[in-house]
């Protein structure tokens, strides 16, 4: 299936509490740990997983969080100019939010098709798949 881009939801659903989606956002992860998926991510993710359990756990809990996931995947990619621009057209022609764009454009702009979130806004999106964590499962090697 090649590289599956992997949303920060499935980190903070993993790290996170009680919920519906850990166990099978931390069987995704081992998977990628396992080198059972080809997992990726990018710099944005990274800072959103920074943002997130900072305003909620402090900022040792992200750093540490952010390091976690960083080392987890095979790459991490940079956002760059032409990401952020193509990001501005997916808000005018998109449901997605601005760092949802900002994912996409990324994906695009690397070629990498597959999505791996829990966010049912990316399905609206041509040229991208997203799959959910337990679909994501059955594709592991």
């Amino acid at each position: 299936m090649g590289r599956l881009f992997l949303d920060a939801n499935i980190f903070l659903y993993a790290i996170g509490g009680e919920s519906p989606h850990r166990d099978a956002c931390r069987a995704v992860l081992s998977a990628v740990a396992a080198g059972q998926i080809d997992g990726v991510t990018s710099s944005e993710v990274l800072q959103e997983i920074l943002h997130v359990r900072s305003r909620r756990l402090g900022n040792a809990d992200a750093a540490n969080a952010v390091r976690a996931a960083s080392a987890l995947v095979a790459d991490v990619l940079p956002v760059t100019q032409a990401d952020v621009l193509s990001a501005c057209d997916l808000l005018s022609s998109t449901r997605l939010g601005p760092r949802d764009a900002i994912h996409a454009a990324v994906m695009k702009n690397n070629g990498i098709r597959t999505l791996i979130s829990i966010d049912k806004d990316f399905n609206s999106l041509k040229g991208i798949q997203r799959i959910g964590p337990k679909e994501a499962l059955s594709t592991a090697r």
